[in-house]
């Protein structure tokens, strides 16, 4: 018999009021996605994307109850889960099926938590972060029935009101807000076992990539990562909001791997160990010639590796490193002394007179300048203030670029100009 009279205008058969409904959406979605929304109010725009959030949440719940009860679909494809099938089918990555049909099974297992999904107050992320966390109770041999129920309970309430990143971090100590004197010593003893681990853990290495580049890998413990990460976005995100007062993009990685590179730069060598009653240096050789002139290069410790005159130039303005000047014969001609780095008090005094950065377009303030020499060192300029001048590290650079020459200008600012 044709069922041909009884498709609707959707293409599918009315009395599947399931596909029907799912038709329906489709349409309503296709209607909106007609629509421009730049042309919407501020107020519409907020109140309709608070809408399609709660709208996800339950679209999310939706498709986990199918995959929670999807074992049919492996079994009629052989797959171990139906993650196999959204592979072949949906061209979804098996880490990512594997994953969602995971969380599907755990969502199914806590009530509150597929409440809120459907509710739409409770996010895909933040379910699969109150799962991961409810696991991890009932694995805990110490935690009871009651505090699993009452730590869900929690957690869906705290998901309404922080991201899934505080919600994780919440999750991870939820027992000791539970039942504190049972598990506050008992997350003590975590914590230190955890930290006894990232010590075994943590390792550097580095690799030579031949392009006068170095790719840096490490791993450190959660608090010493944090550190960092503090100490670089301190000193990049400055230089990125001042980049764009200027008009222009800076990526921020980038400015991270700048940032990384300054803190090295001027780390105090007085804070490293001594060898052979000395501090830890680094030497930088090169000829007489070269260290005046715009070009040539100069050998950085003694292994061989290259860099720029120029670059040696600007590193001797901040660095505590040591240049050996060699004449013509190769002989020894100077080993250069710290002292010819400005002290922490010729530091404040021109942080205090310059105010920002010297250069004639850069108004970075002081705080992120380096102290340069106007008459270079290497030519016997002094270290004294009425022959330095600050600048930021970009500017910094860019003076010692051979490809740039520069004017005082009569307040003491700096202009750059091209060379032809």
């Amino acid at each position: 018999m044709s069922l041909e009279h009884e498709i609707n205008h959707w293409g599918i058969n009315p009395e599947d009021p399931i596909d029907a409904e799912l038709a329906a959406l489709e349409s309503s979605l296709d209607n909106l996605l007609a629509r421009d929304p730049a042309y919407w109010r501020t107020a519409e725009k907020k109140e309709r994307l608070k809408r399609l959030e709660i709208i996800q949440a339950k679209q999310a719940a939706l498709k986990l109850r199918i995959l929670a009860v999807a074992g049919d679909i492996a079994e009629e494809t052989g797959a171990k889960d139906a993650s196999g099938w959204m592979w072949t089918e949906l061209l979804v990555d098996k880490k990512i099926g594997r994953a969602e049909v995971k969380l599907a099974a755990g969502v199914a297992r806590y009530e509150l938590v597929a409440a809120g999904l459907a509710e739409g107050v409770v996010s895909q992320e933040k379910a699969r972060v109150i799962v991961k966390a409810l696991e991890a109770i009932e694995a805990d041999p110490e935690a009871s029935r009651e505090n699993l129920i009452l730590a869900e309970k929690l957690l869906v309430e705290y998901a309404t009101e922080m991201t899934a990143t505080k919600l994780e971090i919440i999750g991870k100590r939820i027992l000791v807000e539970v039942d504190p004197e049972r598990f506050e010593a008992a997350e003590a003893k975590a914590l230190q076992r955890e930290e006894e681990r990232a010590q075994r853990r943590t390792f550097f290495t580095s690799r030579a990539n031949g392009d006068g580049t170095v790719d840096i890998h490490a791993r450190v413990s959660y608090a010493v990562g944090l550190r960092l990460r503090t100490i670089l976005d301190s000193l990049a995100q400055p230089r990125k909001l001042s980049a764009e007062d200027r008009g222009r993009k800076a990526p921020y990685d980038r400015l991270l791997g700048q940032a990384f590179a300054r803190v090295i730069e001027t780390y105090d060598v007085d804070q490293l160990p001594r060898h052979g009653g000395h501090a830890t240096t680094v030497f930088i050789t090169m000829n007489v010639e070269d260290l005046r002139k715009d070009l040539g290069t100069a050998a950085l410790g003694f292994d061989g590796e290259h860099i720029t005159a120029a670059e040696a130039r600007r590193m001797a303005c901040n660095a505590d490193l040591i240049p050996v000047v060699l004449g013509t014969g190769s002989e020894i001609l100077d080993f250069g002394r710290t002292t010819r780095l400005a002290h922490p008090v010729q530091h404040r005094a021109l942080r205090l007179r310059d105010k920002c950065c010297q250069a004639e377009d850069c108004d970075a303030p002081a705080a992120w300048t380096e102290a340069h020499h106007l008459k270079p060192w290497s030519q016997g300029g002094r270290t004294d203030l009425a022959n330095m001048v600050l600048l930021c590290s970009s500017d910094h650079r860019r003076i010692h670029d051979p490809n740039y020459g520069y004017e005082r200008l009569p307040d003491g600012r700096i202009r750059f100009s091209r060379r032809v």
